[in-house]
């Protein structure tokens, strides 16, 4: 296999990444084992070597000659990155915030444990409410899809001449209209347009 070409940063393996940091990354066919991030090209590349050397990759596929032993790569690498305090404060809090999760899922366990029959009347509850959501749904669906057919055919009455069970000034034929109009916007209000004030 050909050796990887460098990429903009100068060295194998290191990519600079959108915080103006440099990553460090190595590749083994399919396999990509991420370091970590540096503030310099320089020092990213040498913990890449160092990881290379660990691999047992040929010193020709290293970014620095000048290193002869695996002993010598990880003398001349960087140190591991050192957490500040911002840090350690935000994995704290992770580390409470998992706890509190789990804590609360042991609690429930031990509460479903102690009390089956509440369990069970929680998921009848909710049975009956889904079922009467559904229901609920259906019945206004159907209601809907009969008022529009009761204005259909009520509009083919009246456009074939005949006459409608409904009078112009009838409320009921008002809501059916607006209920079942496919044309109807926000700004519709009922009535013919002019203001009268």
């Amino acid at each position: 296999m050909p050796p990887r070409r460098r990429g903009a940063s100068g060295y194998r393996g290191i990519r600079l990444r959108p915080n103006c940091g440099y990553y460090s990354e190595l590749r083994s066919g399919d396999l990509r084992l991420g370091l970590d991030t540096y503030g310099t090209a320089r020092k990213a590349a040498r913990a890449y070597d160092a990881a290379a050397w660990r691999l047992g990759r040929p010193r020709g596929q290293m970014n620095f000659q000048d290193v002869y032993t695996l002993q010598q790569a990880l003398d001349v690498a960087p140190a591991s990155r050192l957490n500040t305090a911002q840090d350690r404060a935000e994995h704290a809090e992770r580390q409470r915030r998992l706890l509190v999760a789990q804590e609360d899922e042991r609690v429930m366990a031990e509460w479903r444990r102690r009390h089956p029959e509440d369990v069970a009347y929680e998921q009848v509850y909710w049975a009956r409410r889904r079922e009467e959501d559904t229901r609920r749904r259906r019945e206004e669906r159907l209601d809907r899809r009969r008022r529009k057919a009761l204005t259909n055919a009520q509009s083919d009455i009246v456009a074939a001449g005949g006459r409608s069970i409904f009078t112009a000034d009838d409320d009921c034929w008002l809501d059916i209209w607006l209920d079942t109009s496919d044309d109807t916007g926000e700004d519709d209000n009922g009535d013919d347009g002019s203001d009268l004030e």
